[in-house]
């Protein structure tokens, strides 16, 4: 016999590698030239990389300790639905099904299978797309079959994944040159502006590490290894990321970097001895990578579903457990199915992109939830963040800032997106909420020892 509920496998290196694992993804081997184009300069693209990081750790922080107080899975739909926004926490969960989470996996998928083309040309067209179906049901097995395994493997091709970029870091520091940091810009423009355009640019990169909220109910000791993943895991993608544009600045000329659409592969280029290669070490790289953040996506994007499905928010199957793996099945093969159809369908792929504002939007309500939360009894997380009223405001701001981006970039079709999910997501709402109330809500396991 199986559990009805997911149970606790999980250690803190499960819980490193997925954070670390999907927040590094393929946006790094461009977005350095990006940076450092909005920068300016080669020292503030440096401190922008350096901002980026820790405009992040006071979003960690809140998050640790929202999910030391509530140790369940579902990540951001727990925390809004205690703080009493309850249709607010379904319409999170409802736009991450339908626009978000599967079109993730599929656009991830078929960018691995682009890489994979340079290599092999057969792999273009309707073979790429099998392909790309391939890639996700083979990884999908893992993560189906077992979460045990499924932690190991992701703690596995995590560690692979940096390998590549401790070795760019390594020849990069052996053989740069110290005149390419001197650089000047042609024309005279205000520190200020470039700094803000380049922490702009490294916004993106450093989005991911809340991955682990979304499985707080099957980490052991989670009011310790939660705050220890999240923490840890902004400090280790900081230093990598620092040291990399580093690197990439000192081998080639600053303003190639700025021009750059590759700017990894083309400092790999000014390496002596491997300017033939570079091209090939970054699509080798680039696939690991991409399969590490797919790996991490496929593990822990269906356990806000399940959760939500506990509540009697959801299709009710979402909420089942394999009585003999004990993952949820359901919710994984449908969200690999629907991923796997988006495979051919590259087109409403992009669009979909557009439904990223509301859940932006969402994340800052996440972080303001906190002060709701606090004022309930059953409040009582194992980690507090230190001032936690100064550190929930910078969370918000940070969060804001990307949100606004994100705006500035497609309002109208950001604004359409949102109404869509609203229009389609309260009549289901309130269907669900009537049917099922809190008859749906079960027991989940909030002991931190097992």
């Amino acid at each position: 016999m199986g559990n009805s509920t997911l149970t606790r496998k999980l250690g803190f290196w499960s819980a490193l590698a997925i954070a670390v694992g999907t927040t590094i993804g393929s946006g790094i081997f461009v977005s350095s030239g990006d940076v450092a184009k909005a920068a300016g300069t080669p020292s503030v693209s440096i401190l922008a990389w350096i901002i980026g990081g820790l405009i992040a750790i006071p979003q960690v922080m809140v998050l640790a300790e929202l999910s030391t107080a509530y140790p369940e899975n579902g990540s951001g739909y727990v925390y809004l639905n205690k703080a009493g926004w309850r249709p607010l926490a379904f319409l999170y969960g409802w736009a991450t099904f339908w626009a978000l989470d599967p079109p993730s996996i599929s656009i991830m998928a078929l960018a691995i299978v682009s890489y994979l083309s340079s290599f092999f040309p057969f792999f273009s067209g309707i073979a790429g797309k099998l392909l790309g179906v391939a890639i996700i049901l083979v990884i999908t097995s893992i993560h189906y079959r077992s979460v045990k395994e499924g932690g190991l493997f992701q703690i596995i091709i995590t560690a692979v994944k940096i390998i590549p970029f401790l070795i760019v870091i390594v020849l990069g520091f052996m053989y740069m040159k110290a005149g390419n940091f001197s650089y000047t810009p042609a024309h005279g423009g205000a520190v200020k502006t470039s700094l803000i355009g380049g922490v702009s640019a490294t916004t993106w990169a450093y989005t991911g590490m809340a991955a682990i909220c979304f499985m707080a109910g099957e980490f052991k000791n989670p009011g310790k290894n939660l705050p220890r993943a999240l923490i840890s895991s902004v400090f280790i993608v900081m230093g990598l990321y620092t040291l990399l544009a580093v690197c990439v600045i000192g081998l080639m000329p600053f303003d190639k970097l700025i021009h750059s659409q590759a700017a990894v592969s083309d400092a790999v280029k000014f390496i002596p001895g491997l300017s033939h290669i570079a091209s090939s070490f970054v699509g080798i790289t680039a696939i690991i990578v991409i399969l590490g953040s797919l790996s991490s996506c496929i593990m822990f994007q269906p356990r806000l579903e399940y959760a939500m499905a506990k509540d009697g928010l959801f299709f009710q199957r979402f909420g089942k457990v394999h009585p003999k793996y004990e993952t949820p099945s359901f919710s994984i093969i449908v969200q690999v199915t629907y991923a796997c159809i988006l495979v051919f369908s590259s087109s409403l792929t992009a669009l979909l992109g557009y439904f990223t504002l509301i859940q932006l939007v969402i994340n800052i309500l996440d972080f303001v939830a906190v002060y709701k939360c606090r004022k309930r009894d059953d409040y009582q997380p194992i980690y507090r963040m230190p001032v936690w009223r100064i550190t929930t405001i910078l969370a918000i701001l940070g969060a804001s800032w990307l949100a606004w981006g994100t705006f500035t970039w497609a309002p109208w079709q950001g604004m359409l997106a949102a109404f869509i999910v609203i229009a389609t997501g309260l009549p289901v709402y309130f269907y669900w909420q009537k049917k099922y109330g809190k008859k749906g809500q079960v027991p989940r396991p909030t002991d931190f020892s097992v």
